[in-house]
């Protein structure tokens, strides 16, 4: 049964408390609660509450993981492709409710977390077709009678750590692919968002997995994170976060040979040509740079604007912000929503005081609001005169912030998009075929946008970015085998 949930119910029923539960072997690990999940929107409303994993527990996880590999990685590959179909079917069968968990957890708006969760179904559907298009080669051998088969095996145990911005989608393509392909799974939210998770876990649960297939598991990345990357029984660690903790995985990774793959963010540009169409290009502006809260990796933190359009898109923009919404998540006609706790609220406040140290001039918001309910509620930020080299232009602020840098022509607008130690995602807007086809070759980001927001992919394409935005194999669409799978080259004397 779908169940839709409107603002007032939800708002009626807030005191009413969930309790989730870690999911290890085959079974749900009852526990004393030790934590409450807090709606940003409301921080009197308690989303959930819930149990943090410890070590211990998280090795009885891998362990589960490990003695179900072997079967799992041999099991019918008609029934592994019905499993996820069936999870892709179910969690959209639910949208609705299940967008109002996410958004009522997460902050993002309603229509917002409803989509997201669509999009996770139909990457479990997306796999439940992969499942069944693996293919190897058969090749001949420079020695005579002697034949060659290549084919791809599952890597073994994956263990996956997810971020808390899209608790739906990014645990979707990452936990749909691993079980696509044959591996057994240990699963790790970010404790910021354990209900999505957990929904999405009993989902999967729910298929009826043999025990050890699936494991979830809400805990801290100092805790539960770390014993998941240094155990040896892990074979492959897929990770979304940040930078620094990206980095220490890979120490610790490459430390024992274990595979992994990193995203870790962006700092992504949108140039803005004086052809532009000013229209098409404020709504890219203010949809990359402030939906979601300016709560994505791909988000345009950086809009480079030439200069005979510049004075022209900063009045639009500022038009547009004045009409913009920023109030509770789950409110009909809300555009943008609370930031998801107060130490993000905290981050974003301390980078606009940075950038206005360094001289950017703060043309519109960035101050806190006030709303019906107590929540982390920011004006969506815009700087003008800013340098490319500022401390806000260099590191990610993971918030509703953006700043205009004016520049001359495209080829320092080119040459400024590409300066960052990020590249992840970079657009642009133009009439100009000539710049478009040059951008998209030149732009050094592992994905390109023309006329389009920087944020907001497909989910049965390549995901992934150069430079420290990502590193290993791409997520999502036929190339997520590159990661979850590895190559055995056979020899066989006829």
């Amino acid at each position: 049964m779908v169940v839709t949930l409107h603002y007032n119910q939800i708002k009626g029923a807030r005191k009413t408390m969930n309790r989730l539960h870690n999911y290890v072997g085959g079974e749900w690990i009852d526990q004393p609660v030790d934590s409450v999940d807090i709606n940003p929107s409301d921080v009197n409303d308690v989303v959930a509450e819930y149990t943090q994993a410890d070590a211990k527990l998280t090795l009885d996880a891998i362990g589960a993981a490990s003695s179900a590999a072997n079967d799992w990685a041999r099991s019918n590959i008609q029934m592994r492709s019905d499993i996820l179909d069936t999870i892709g079917n179910n969690i959209i069968a639910r949208k609705d409710e299940l967008g109002a968990v996410l958004s009522r957890e997460e902050g993002k708006t309603l229509p917002e977390g409803v989509g997201e969760v669509v999009r996770a179904g139909s990457v479990f559907k997306f796999f439940a077709g992969e499942v069944l298009r693996l293919t190897g080669d058969l090749v001949p051998s420079v020695r005579t009678s002697v034949d060659i088969e290549i084919t791809r095996e599952p890597v073994g145990v994956v263990g996956i750590i997810s971020p808390w911005n899209f608790p739906a989608a990014i645990p979707a393509w990452k936990i749909a692919p691993a079980l696509a392909f044959g591996n057994t799974v240990v699963f790790k939210p970010a404790t910021l968002v354990p209900a999505m998770a957990a929904e999405i876990a009993k989902i999967i649960v729910d298929v009826g997995l043999p025990p050890g297939v699936f494991n979830f598991l809400i805990g801290k990345g100092s805790e539960v994170g770390n014993t998941i990357v240094n155990d040896p029984r892990v074979n492959a660690i897929s990770f979304t976060g940040s930078a620094a903790t990206g980095q220490q995985i890979a120490k610790e990774a490459v430390a024992r040979m274990a595979k992994f793959q990193l995203e870790m963010g962006g700092k992504n540009p949108l140039v803005v040509m004086d052809d532009a169409d000013i229209d098409v290009a404020v709504n890219c502006a203010i949809n990359g740079a402030y939906f979601s809260t300016g709560q994505r990796c791909t988000a345009s933190s950086r809009l480079i604007v030439c200069k005979n359009i510049h004075d022209q898109f900063v009045k639009a923009m500022q038009d547009r912000l004045a009409n913009t919404v920023v109030d509770n998540a789950l409110k009909q006609g809300t555009h943008i929503g609370p930031v998801v706790d107060k130490n993000q609220l905290d981050q974003d406040l301390f980078y606009i005081e940075e950038a206005k140290k360094e001289g950017a001039k703060l043309i519109y918001g960035g101050n806190l609001l006030t709303r019906d309910t107590e929540g982390f509620y920011l004006e969506p930020a815009l700087f003008t005169e800013t340098e490319n080299n500022m401390k806000v232009n260099q590191e990610e602020v993971f918030g509703p912030v953006a700043t205009v840098i004016k520049v001359s022509d495209y080829d320092e607008a080119l040459a400024t998009a590409n300066a960052t130690n990020f590249g992840l995602s970079s657009g642009i807007v133009t009439k100009s075929l000539k710049y478009a086809s040059h951008f998209r070759k030149n732009a050094q980001a592992g994905m390109v946008m023309v006329n389009l927001p920087t944020a907001g992919v497909d989910y049965h394409v390549p995901f992934g970015g150069a430079k420290g935005s990502s590193y290993g194999a791409r997520e999502q669409g036929s190339y997520a085998k590159e990661f979850y799978t590895t190559v055995k080259t056979s020899y066989v004397s006829c």
